[in-house]
């Protein structure tokens, strides 16, 4: 039986990778959206291409990850690298670690800018804020 890719379970993980709330996506991507449409779009097993195209602008993920990500495939991947040895583990993983972990520190980088830009726009907000009020 073929497996198929749920773009939305992706959608729902990388956002939750980046600390993103469904409100601040939504806010991101536009009037029209609100947290119940992204927890909607989060149960989509496929999401439309350009859709797809402007939640990678807002999350800053290539659109590959979310149509190509499968969890299933990366535990079979650690699970066959760590096969029984008659000693115990293999040490020595048998994939290149490398790609891993630049990705994870992307997004380790993408989640601190992610915390800059929401820190500026709170200050955006109590300015905007004070004006209106005439303080």
């Amino acid at each position: 039986m073929e497996h198929k890719i749920h773009q939305g379970r992706n959608l729902k993980r990388f956002r939750e990778m980046l600390g993103i709330k469904q409100e601040s996506l939504a806010f991101d991507l536009g009037e029209e959206w609100n947290q119940k449409k992204i927890s909607m779009l989060e149960q989509k097993d496929v999401i439309e291409d350009s859709l797809l195209k402007q939640i990678s602008s807002a999350l800053k993920i290539p659109v590959e990850a979310f149509q190509n990500f499968d969890e299933e495939q990366v535990v079979n991947i650690i699970s066959n690298t760590f096969n029984d040895q008659s000693n115990g583990f293999n040490y020595y993983p048998t994939f290149n670690v490398n790609p891993i972990e630049k990705w994870l520190e992307s997004l380790e980088e993408i989640k601190r800018l992610n915390s800059e830009l929401l820190k500026s726009k709170d200050e955006q907000i109590k300015t905007l804020e004070k004006l209106l009020n005439g303080k």
